[in-house]
């Protein structure tokens, strides 16, 4: 009779065990109910883009202001579930992977039956998505625990696209653009600012270059409070990317899938540096680059299809300069070099390449050797200034209204400085 009081004991337990779970899994809370999902924000369409990630890093706040640009963009990864208790602690477990580092969410869900959506701040590795120039399959594991029972396991595929390409603007699938958003395009080209890197360690090298060359004494910013030395700084940095002998290449093209997603292909600070290469944009960025690091304030006018540079002269910001970056690709420095007699003078057929920048009188000085190579190609340098600093005048004087509208995107005016609040250098 004992034996037998302790089995119906114990038969009772396992009954009353197996209740508190679901019938079908076990488990205390169904799956099904539970209706645990996670997704690539479809502004996304799948495509992770490191330079997103990388350019906003140091962002801390999920909700910027209105006014931000950061105000229209989502968080890539997202996840869903309905409450199944009031009160419930839920925890939301991203594996690592070669990309991200094993990442933890956990909130109070307070009313049952209510539907939640959280955005993990997936902590990234950083100095991976920094390495990654070609496009990459990731995978992400996302599993849900609710009051430390795990509930469900859902797994997301993504591409990662090559660190180079940067998102000029996004666009939301026909009818899921959120609630309120004016349009469903999201216009991310003050990723730009992202390529600017003021901070890269080539800079002082060439720096020191540019003080040798002759046309300035010193690279002070605006200290001496005079345009006219503004625009000779300038003017040297100028000199010595010819020297360097920066040409123009586009190779703007990217593999992207998306329809949705305009996509252009930037060469970072020492790219353009190693193989003298470079388009509108990546020109801009190397010199943005070298002037930021100088004390100057660089901009980037973007119009459709093309963008140039500008600088303001003064330390109060009320005047702008204008440089088209392209001019550069004008006339090749190295290869004029590489051609001196054995008097270290251009022959006549490398002069005529260069003629129609060059006045009557300086052509003649050089003729009769009064000036030497080095000094026609300063004065060549200064023409060639000249004419980049008014190729734009004329188109930029009449968009004037346009980078003022901010609900115009095709037109922008981005200030390297105001930006760097919100935007970092990627590399």
């Amino acid at each position: 009779m004992h034996h037998q009081t302790i089995r119906l004991i114990g038969l009772s337990i396992l009954l009353l065990l197996a209740s508190c779970g679901h019938p079908k899994t076990g488990k205390q809370f169904d799956p099904a109910k539970v209706a645990f999902t996670a997704h690539v924000d479809p502004l996304y369409d799948g495509q992770l883009y490191p330079s997103l990630l990388l350019a906003l890093s140091s962002i801390d706040s999920p909700a910027p202001a209105a006014s931000s640009p950061l105000a229209t963009l989502p968080s890539p990864v997202a996840a869903s579930l309905v409450a199944p208790a009031n009160n419930a602690v839920l925890r939301i477990v991203v594996d690592s992977s070669a990309y991200n580092y094993v990442t933890i969410l956990q909130e109070i869900l307070p009313s049952r039956g209510q539907t939640y959506t959280f955005h993990p701040a997936i902590k990234w590795k950083y100095d991976r998505l920094r390495q990654n120039r070609q496009n990459t399959p990731l995978d992400l594991t996302l599993t849900c625990y609710i009051n430390d029972e795990e509930t469900d396991i859902r797994n997301l595929h993504l591409t990662l696209r090559s660190v180079n390409e940067c998102p000029l603007s996004l666009r939301y699938p026909d009818g899921e653009q959120p609630q309120g958003a004016a349009s469903p395009l999201v216009d991310t080209r003050w990723l730009f600012a992202a390529y600017v890197n003021e901070e890269h360690p080539e800079i002082p090298q060439i720096a020191e270059q540019i003080l040798s060359q002759g046309l300035v004494t010193s690279l002070k910013g605006y200290q001496s409070g005079k345009s006219d030395d503004v625009r000779q700084q300038v003017l040297a940095v100028w000199h010595n990317t010819l020297l360097r002998g920066i040409s123009y290449s586009s190779i703007s093209c990217t593999a992207n899938p998306s329809s949705r997603a305009n996509v252009q292909h930037i060469r970072f600070f020492d790219e353009v540096w190693r193989t003298r290469q470079a388009n509108c944009i990546d020109a801009c960025v190397y010199f943005a680059s070298i002037l930021r690091k100088t004390g100057l304030r660089p901009l980037i006018f973007v119009e459709p299809c093309h963008a140039y540079l500008g600088y303001y002269t003064d330390k109060k910001q009320k005047n702008i300069a204008l440089l088209e970056t392209t001019v550069t690709s004008w006339v090749n420095y190295p290869d004029l070099l590489r051609n001196l007699d054995e008097d270290g003078y251009l022959p006549e057929e490398q002069l005529q390449k260069i003629s129609k920048y060059l006045s009557t009188r300086q052509l003649q000085d050089y003729a009769e050797r009064k000036i030497t190579t080095d000094q026609l190609l300063l004065l060549l340098s200064r023409s060639l200034f000249d004419k980049a600093s008014t190729y734009n005048q004329e188109t930029h004087n009449a968009n004037r209204q346009h980078f003022a509208d901010p609900t115009n995107t095709s037109f922008q005016q981005l200030d390297i400085e105001t930006l760097r609040q919100i935007v970092q250098p990627i590399n």
